[in-house]
C-alpha cells in the first residue's frame, strides 16, 4: 500500500459525511481497509463508501403481527 495515496479517517469522514468514530469502527472492523500508524488511523484516498443498510422496506413493520 502506498503511502502517498492515504488520507487521514478525519478527513475522509468530512468528506463522506461521517464521523471519525464511525469510520475508525468501520476500519477497526474490517469493513473498510484502513491502516493505523502510530495511534492514527489512515484509509486510501480512492477508497469508496458504502452504505449497506436495508433500504427496500424489506423489514418494514416486522414487528406486527400478520392479519387473520
Amino acid at each position: 500500500m502506498d503511502t502517498k495515496k492515504l488520507i487521514p479517517i478525519a478527513a475522509y469522514a468530512a468528506w463522506i459525511g461521517l464521523t471519525a468514530n464511525a469510520i475508525r469502527r468501520r476500519c477497526i472492523r474490517g469493513t473498510l481497509p484502513g491502516v493505523k500508524m502510530g495511534r492514527d488511523w489512515f484509509i486510501p484516498a480512492d477508497t469508496p463508501y458504502t452504505d449497506n443498510r436495508v433500504k427496500t422496506g424489506e423489514y418494514m413493520d416486522w414487528r406486527k403481527k400478520p392479519a387473520e
